[in-house]
């Protein structure tokens, strides 16, 4: 049996057959405390939907320390080849393959990617979403986006399990928007995240789970540190 812990914000660890994995790996400095870095020894992968610090996070100390292969974006990839780590696979948006656990596929994401460098921001590439298949089910990891069409692509063309959708707002997709994406993506359940980390996503998960559900979407509400087996 496949478990589903959430972190807190959007950071996430899967494990199933052939595959542990950290999602968006945003630790040290994650106001939630969950985890830390070094709670993290037995990982094979570590997927990142883009460059921000708050998702791209730990993801090379983690890499580093564990071997772990860090699976992102081209651009994202070769920052964490250019700083040490030795295991990479890098995708573009379209792109899918097929690794030992399973299928992995990148989708577009309404974003920016950047890290802040000698104060200077240096541009990673684009944003992504992550379609992750653990044993034979699909989690659609959204990463940082807006409300956009290619969902209803996903909702006709791709079976979803679970789809984790931040609904903070500000940076991404608020409540209502969320609402929307969920009833697109069509998953067999929907999982907010991204919410109430800071002030300025002070959003709560109920309103978002109110909405979804009008809209035919189940909603499982995880709490930071909760794990969800499937």
């Amino acid at each position: 049996m496949a478990k589903l812990w959430y972190l807190g914000h959007s950071t996430f660890y899967v494990e199933g057959e052939g595959i542990k994995a950290l999602i968006d790996p945003f630790l040290n400095g994650n106001p939630w405390k969950v985890a830390k870095p070094e709670d993290f020894t037995d990982l094979n992968y570590i997927f990142v939907t883009h460059g921000h610090g708050d998702h791209l996070g730990d993801a090379i100390e983690i890499a580093k320390r564990t071997g772990a292969t860090v699976v992102s974006i081209f651009e994202v990839c070769q920052y964490c080849n250019l700083k040490g780590v030795e295991n990479i696979h890098a995708m573009h948006i379209g792109g899918s393959y097929q690794f030992p656990f399973g299928r992995v596929k990148l989708v577009p994401a309404a974003h920016g990617s950047s890290v802040i460098e000698n104060d200077q921001v240096v541009t990673l590439g684009n944003p992504c979403g992550m379609l992750i298949e653990v044993e034979g089910r699909t989690i659609y990891h959204a990463g940082d986006t807006g409300l956009i069409a290619d969902m209803e692509f996903l909702g006709r063309y791709e079976k979803v399990f679970a789809a984790l959708l931040p609904i903070g707002g500000n940076f991404t997709m608020d409540v209502r928007d969320a609402a929307i994406a969920a009833e697109l993506i069509k998953p067999q359940i929907a999982i907010p995240m991204h919410f109430k980390t800071w002030p300025i996503i002070d959003a709560e998960p109920e309103d978002f789970k109110k909405l979804a559900e009008a809209r035919g979407v189940n909603v499982q509400i995880l709490n930071p540190g909760d794990e969800l087996e499937f």
